[in-house]
């Protein structure tokens, strides 16, 4: 069975930084693009970052470009995502999803985590 599982995420200070993984099983892993999203209340969900398949093409959303990091490691069926400079607006649940096999960073995301909880409060 799919599955993605997020962690690492918790409380931080402004400026500071959390780095979440997002782990897979149950499916090919290599041959998928994989999504980092994120919901704040009341808020709708927003792209994050995204990551090809082979981890050679990145994509960020506007207002996190420049410090958040996405990567992977095709091998362990892991993707982290390292955040840095962290401000109160970046307060959310944080999703991880992965694309049907050959997906791109512009398909849809069909397979979705739980979501972790990363709260930016001093």
């Amino acid at each position: 069975q799919l599955q993605l599982v997020e962690s690492g995420g918790g409380l931080v200070q402004p400026g500071g930084s959390l780095r979440l993984s997002c782990a897979a099983s149950g499916f090919a892993f290599d041959d998928r693009a994989i999504g980092w999203f994120r919901q704040a209340p009341g808020k709708e969900r927003d792209v994050v970052a995204c990551i090809s398949r082979s981890g050679g093409t990145t994509f960020y959303g506007d207002s996190v470009k420049g410090r958040f990091t996405i990567s992977r490691n095709n091998a362990e069926g892991t993707v982290y995502l390292q955040m840095s400079s962290l401000k109160p607006e970046d307060t959310a649940v944080y999703y991880c999803a992965a694309t049907e096999r050959w997906g791109t960073c512009g398909s849809t995301f069909n397979y979705w985590g739980q979501g972790t909880q990363v709260t930016v409060s001093s």
